[in-house]
């Protein structure tokens, strides 16, 4: 079977631009032998464009919307129709080039009324997405601690506190408690030897004669530094 005229070492030329590309510019066409069409991607684009906006002419009797031309390093958000920099866009993985489709402002707006919309407000998003409960569960948790901080016992509790190794709720603290048992690694061993130590060197006063007291260490120390 003779060679199509078209065809040369691999190479192919476009019936439209006439260039002679290698077979992978050339688009997937699973009718032909080697299944590449006749057509390079951007001609081949080009006519695709061109006999969309024909059917849509035809069809519903109005032309394809033009988009405006976006600067290199720029990207228009179809929210508000601006043109920004791609800096004025949040990063995602997924998106094109690594960016998402609308910008910063316009993200945050559409992540809030889908919150809303969703879950009722971004508390309730974040109490679920979070530790599985929502704002119910976190009320009457509050209501069997008596309304307080579950540890040192303060008003207002506003931390959830749950274990990192299960997941489970265990109470509702305070910025420095909940912060504090995570710094000691919610061990028992390390908090119990954490209030020993300090029993044994915590300053206490000592009454060294009737009315006088002393700041003194039961154990081990030294005194507190002056100042002059």
């Amino acid at each position: 079977m003779p060679r199509p005229l078209d065809d040369r070492d691999g190479h192919r030329r476009c019936r439209d631009c006439g260039e002679w590309l290698p077979l992978d510019q050339f688009c997937a066409n699973s009718r032909r032998p080697d299944g590449r069409g006749s057509y390079c991607k951007p001609c081949f684009n080009l006519r695709s464009k061109a006999s969309y906006a024909k059917r849509l002419k035809e069809r519903q009797g109005r032309d394809v919307r033009q988009l405006p031309l976006v600067p290199a390093g720029h990207r228009r958000c179809p929210d508000c129709g601006a043109t920004k920099p791609l800096d004025d866009f949040p990063r995602n993985r997924s998106g094109r080039g690594g960016y998402g489709r609308y910008c910063k402002p316009c993200h945050n707006a559409k992540g809030k009324e889908s919150k809303l919309r969703l879950h009722g407000g971004t508390r309730e998003y974040h109490l679920r997405r979070r530790y599985g409960v929502g704002e119910k569960e976190f009320q009457e948790l509050l209501a069997e601690q008596g309304g307080v901080r579950a540890i040192c016992g303060g008003a207002d509790p506003q931390h959830l506190d749950h274990d990192h190794r299960t997941g489970w709720v265990r109470g509702i603290l305070c910025f420095n408690c909940n912060g504090g048992l995570g710094q000691f690694r919610d061990s028992p061993m390390r908090l119990a030897r954490a209030i020993t130590y300090l029993r044994g060197t915590t300053w206490q006063r000592a009454l060294i004669h009737p009315g006088v007291y002393q700041m003194c260490s039961p154990t081990r120390g030294r005194p507190p530094s002056r100042r002059f």
